[in-house]
């Protein structure tokens, strides 16, 4: 599943990212695009309350965040 929040400033990308993590099932994965700087900051934060794990690298315009919900 992608989301692409290019363009979007938070707290949207975590309230799509939050949307769209509610229907993963244990061992899905969600790919968020952004270019907020401040994602870098907010989208770990909610993955650890949310209890997912998360992954994240630097494109050539922002952020790139895998994130899935842990196998059972």
């Amino acid at each position: 599943m992608l989301v692409d929040a290019r363009g979007q400033k938070c707290p949207l990308p975590v309230l799509r990212v939050e949307k769209a993590a509610a229907g993963l099932k244990p061992g899905d994965t969600l790919t968020l695009l952004t270019t907020d700087p401040m994602a870098r900051i907010d989208v770990p934060h909610f993955c650890a309350r949310a209890g997912l794990e998360i992954e994240i690298s630097e494109t050539g315009d922002g952020f790139s965040f895998s994130i899935s919900r842990p196998a059972a």
